[in-house]
């Protein structure tokens, strides 16, 4: 099969980093606009992508893209596609939509266009009136935005942030792909001591320690795509064995997780174990002020509760001037906070280095950085003769 358009979407302000990612899987060539980032390549890239994008949410396949102002244009281009060249006859082919800014601006009429175009295309080629759709699913997107339609179909089935391991979370979860941008954002690696004061369920923690250890966001977990009749699974199976045998033995230096709540971290604890990386976190139950540490240098890196889904404003603020204690006493770490309260740099009495917007799910956030000194780089060894 030829080389594919497809478009890995992400949560407003995470393009760049998801870009990153796909130039690292050997994609450089990108189109990057909000959202989403287009790329093509080989059929085969489906099943690379899906596997290891940590800050993606989803893999879609490209079908096409135009402009329509009117419904008839909405057919009869939809329907000039080439559906039959990837949707078996017994498919199963839902149609979601949405629609901003455009002509077109009713979402169902728009999705029931599209599917009877997919229909009477199918019927050309299977010279059938009716399609059972009982097979494998092929879930279709109609997006619209300022009259320009593109038309998808999504190759993940669940969203990209469930890996697999969190099946019990916290009361305000923090996706794994947004936890994963933290973490690359904050420039970690496993050889930097890392601390995450709020931890909660523990998805900043398991995500640094699979990132440390090279463990594949997408390893243990099924996609859409895996149903597909014209994708090779054996390839996938290939790229499968390939991710598993790349796992690191060796575990990161040092990966804290601490949390008032000694329940939530019994649920840290089985999400980490879930994951494969129990034995490369510590979990402990403790207050923020409490917290100390013997590491010279390191990165706390923390999603605090910030009044909008947990705490009061008063217990909000309270948290923050505590923290601010900490960014003094770990005068040599850095610190990357998230979070919605815009008086955070005041409770804390400290201006961030670099502050950078992003979403927390619908909540528009902002991740505090400060940055602490550079670790003093290791002395050289001379030889001396002999």
């Amino acid at each position: 099969m030829q080389e594919v358009n497809l478009i890995a979407t992400t949560t407003f302000g995470l393009e760049a980093i998801a870009a990153h990612e796909l130039r690292l899987l050997g994609f450089p060539k990108q189109s990057v606009e909000n959202g989403r980032i287009m790329f093509r390549a080989a059929p085969e890239a489906i099943g690379l992508t899906n596997l290891w994008l940590r800050t993606a949410e989803r893999v879609r396949l490209c079908m096409g893209e135009f402009t329509a102002a009117t419904f008839d244009e909405l057919f009869e281009q939809t329907k000039a596609l080439p559906w039959s060249d990837w949707l078996p006859e017994n498919a199963c082919f839902p149609v979601d939509g949405k629609s901003i800014k455009s002509k077109l601006y009713s979402v169902p009429d728009c999705q029931a266009i599209v599917k009877k175009a997919v229909v009477e295309n199918m019927k050309k080629r299977y010279g059938r009136q009716w399609f059972p759709e009982d097979g494998p699913q092929y879930r279709i997107e109609v997006a619209l935005l300022n009259d320009r339609v593109t038309l998808t179909i999504d190759t993940s089935g669940a969203g990209l942030h469930k890996r697999g391991y969190r099946t019990l979370i916290s009361d305000a979860p923090l996706k794994e792909t947004l936890a994963a941008a933290m973490l690359y954002l904050a420039r970690w690696y496993p050889d930097i001591a890392l601390w995450d004061p709020f931890c909660g369920s523990g998805t900043i923690p398991i995500e640094a320690a699979m990132m440390g250890r090279g463990i594949a966001p997408g390893l243990h977990r099924q996609f859409a795509f895996q149903e597909w009749p014209g994708l090779s699974q054996s390839v996938f199976d290939e790229q499968r064995e390939a991710a598993r045998a790349a796992v690191c033995t060796d575990p990161p230096d040092h990966i804290v997780g601490t949390d008032v709540d000694p329940d939530i971290l019994r649920v840290a604890r089985r999400n980490a174990q879930a994951a494969g990386v129990a034995d490369d976190i510590h979990f402990q139950a403790l207050p923020l002020a409490e917290i100390q540490t013997k590491q010279r240098y390191g990165k706390l890196v923390c999603n605090p509760p910030y009044g909008e889904r947990l705490g009061t404003d008063a217990q909000v603020k309270s948290l923050y001037k505590d923290m601010g204690s900490v960014f003094r006493r770990f005068e040599t770490w850095s610190f990357y906070v998230l979070t919605a309260h815009e008086g955070f740099e005041n409770l804390v009495g400290r201006r961030a280095s670099k502050r950078r917007k992003l979403y927390n799910g619908n909540i528009k956030v902002d991740y505090y950085q400060y940055f602490g000194p550079r670790p003093p780089k290791p002395a050289r060894t001379t030889k001396t003769s002999q």
